[in-house]
């Protein structure tokens, strides 16, 4: 890879003065002062022209702290090397990640991504996007399938002879938390089913969490969009509500207040704060750990995935406590 970084810097314009390895890229001091990151890139290249138009829409909004991506000397984005990898040079920040310690910061970001969602609901949907990583599964579909493979990891180890500590914690909470997840279904899905009209899809992140917001003195930058597709904002909203709140032990306070700062740049509507409860309802951490089982090596699970377990459960009450403070 060293000799094919070299080769492909060679590419643009200016000069890399000095270059390091991060977040699995090469991370360039440019002649010219700012920052750049090269990346091996395996997408395709409708997927990059997507982005690449969408974040220069959003320049022209005013959200210019993104990871734009960088034409090489023939205006083209992507850039093979001799090998035949391809990379794609983006703008890059060495700003540091949205602390979930902070919640001044929290709150700081949570009006900023109001702003993101704001400024993307006015980009209007293109027929040329309409591709399987622009338009992934809803929500609701989402919920569903999680819901039965929750189901058959009970079975299986309802079937197994031997459990484990990680099987019995499982059977001994499964119902519970197979409740929470009906509920969330059947509310999402009821919701999605009479209210399609009120629940319009823009433009989303995707992949929205405090390692793709970058805190920049008062302002922020976002990064990584390759999960952007059509969507539903609320869905960017929970994943950042959900990271942080797990890491503060679902402090009502700070998430009422989440949920406030981003009304107040971006008004949230009655249909929106249901599918939010609805989706913050889903038992998405228990899923996570189901999951995991379902597709590791049976034969030995690491004491760790016990913990977290027995972690959900140690929250469970300050969670519902908030999720019965949002319930409308």
């Amino acid at each position: 890879m060293y000799d094919s970084y070299l080769e492909v810097l060679q590419h643009f314009e200016g000069e890399a003065l000095s270059v390091r390895k991060g977040r699995g890229a090469w991370i360039c001091q440019w002649s010219d002062g700012s920052v750049k990151q090269l990346k091996e890139y395996r997408g395709t290249l409708k997927r990059l022209e997507f982005e690449t138009t969408v974040l220069e829409e959003l320049g022209n909004q005013g959200i210019t702290r993104t990871d734009r991506y960088v034409r090489n000397q023939d205006g083209n984005l992507l850039t093979a090397a001799e090998d035949g990898t391809n990379y794609v040079l983006k703008e890059w920040f060495i700003d540091r990640e949205c602390s979930l310690r902070d919640s001044r910061e929290i709150l700081e970001s949570v009006s900023h991504i109001a702003r993101l969602h704001q400024a993307m609901g006015k980009i209007a949907w293109r027929k040329e996007w309409d591709l399987r990583s622009m338009l992934p599964p809803d929500p609701l579909s989402e919920m569903r399938r999680h819901t039965r493979e929750m189901k058959r990891v009970r079975t299986f180890i309802r079937n197994q002879k031997k459990k484990g500590d990680f099987e019995r914690c499982v059977i001994a909470r499964f119902d519970s938390y197979f409740e929470e997840a009906l509920q969330a279904q059947e509310g999402l899905g009821s919701l999605m089913e009479t209210t399609q009209v009120v629940l319009p899809r823009q433009i989303c992140h995707g992949d929205l969490d405090q390692h793709h917001i970058l805190i920049c003195g008062r302002d922020v930058a976002f990064i990584e969009f390759n999960q952007m597709h059509l969507g539903i904002p609320m869905t960017d909203l929970c994943r950042f509500l959900r990271k942080c709140l797990e890491r503060q032990d679902w402090d009502e306070s700070l998430g009422l207040a989440m949920i406030e700062r981003y009304d107040r740049v971006r008004p949230i509507s009655l249909n929106e704060r249901k599918c939010l409860y609805y989706l913050l309802l889903y038992p998405e951490k228990y899923w996570k750990q189901l999951n995991y089982y379902n597709n590791a090596n049976k034969a030995w699970i690491p004491e760790k995935n016990v913990e977290k377990l027995n972690a959900l459960e140690i929250r469970q009450k300050s969670r519902k406590e908030f999720l019965a403070k949002i319930y409308l």
